[in-house]
């Protein structure tokens, strides 16, 4: 087999052994809460910590890992996308399925976190909102940076160098959504409907995702536009929009990352993309 190979081989073997760790201790102790969310982030930073192992084993310098930042509208294309992708499918939801749109606790909710019981509506708009939009997001790339450091910082480059760009972006999206499995099986990592629905939801969108991810990683040649894409998910659809739709009913079945909508959306937005991959030169990403 040839070094790059044997590379994809090395890195894949840590992500999983390291991420087995945390991950036995979400299963074992209750869930994604467990430690106040420490667990989960050092599930996500396993795959960080096997790219850094596996390029000390390769002599391999870690500068090849994507840590420049250039241009920077990159950056702000990664950030909005999830808005571009997300806000569609949770919009025609609250439209469509009776009792989804549920601001209304969502604004209470914060109004009680602010210690402003009495203005919901702006604890919700200037407090909770432009706070999660700015910090929020910073914070949420100090999580994500861990696993794109690994997905699209080490392995992607190596799997487009094998398999060209199609195949280089299917398998690793495939390859993330499995290691997202056991969280999903048996961590409370779900949204409440069948667990073969929402497993097949969660993929769809993950390999779907993967192709735009991975389009920006070797198009701008950086991790940041991709940390900050994934930091940007998390925050806008885990805890904003999420928040403001109810759990209950055919919405769940649309919405949050284990239903059919953002599968749909960013299948169209990933063809799109892979309609682009010309526009990727990926021969100067060293591998």
């Amino acid at each position: 087999m040839s070094s790059i190979t044997w590379q994809i081989l090395v890195f894949l073997v840590l992500t999983f052994a390291l991420s087995a760790i945390p991950e036995a201790v979400l299963l074992a102790r209750g869930g994604m809460q467990i430690g106040g969310g420490f667990a989960v982030y050092a599930v996500m930073w396993c795959p960080a910590l096997a790219a850094f192992i596996t390029c000390a084993l390769f002599r391999i310098d870690v500068a090849t890992l994507g840590w420049n930042w250039r241009p920077a509208k990159y950056e702000w294309i990664g950030y909005l996308l999830p808005l571009l992708y997300a806000t569609p499918v949770y919009i025609i939801t609250w439209l469509a399925v009776d009792g989804a749109f549920a601001y209304d606790s969502f604004a209470q909710a914060q109004a009680k976190a602010w210690n402003w019981p009495d203005s919901p509506n702006l604890a919700t708009w200037f407090l909770t909102i432009p706070l999660s939009a700015t910090i929020g997001v910073i914070r949420g790339v100090s999580s994500a940076l861990g696993e794109e450091i690994g997905w699209r910082g080490f392995l992607l480059p190596r799997l487009t160098t094998r398999l060209g760009f199609t195949l280089g972006c299917l398998a690793s999206g495939a390859i993330w959504a499995v290691w997202h499995y056991p969280a999903i099986i048996g961590a409370g990592y779900e949204a409440g409907t069948p667990q073969v629905y929402e497993i097949g939801c969660f993929t769809l969108m993950v390999i779907a995702m993967s192709f735009v991810i991975g389009w920006l990683r070797l198009k701008s040649k950086s991790l940041w536009p991709c940390a900050i894409l994934h930091a940007s998910h998390n925050l806008f659809i885990q805890h904003i929009f999420d928040g403001m739709t109810a759990t209950t009913g055919k919405a769940v079945y649309i919405t949050t990352e284990f239903g059919i909508g953002m599968g749909i959306t960013l299948t169209i937005l990933a063809l799109w993309f892979w309609s682009k991959r010309m526009d990727v030169n990926m021969a100067p990403i060293p591998v």
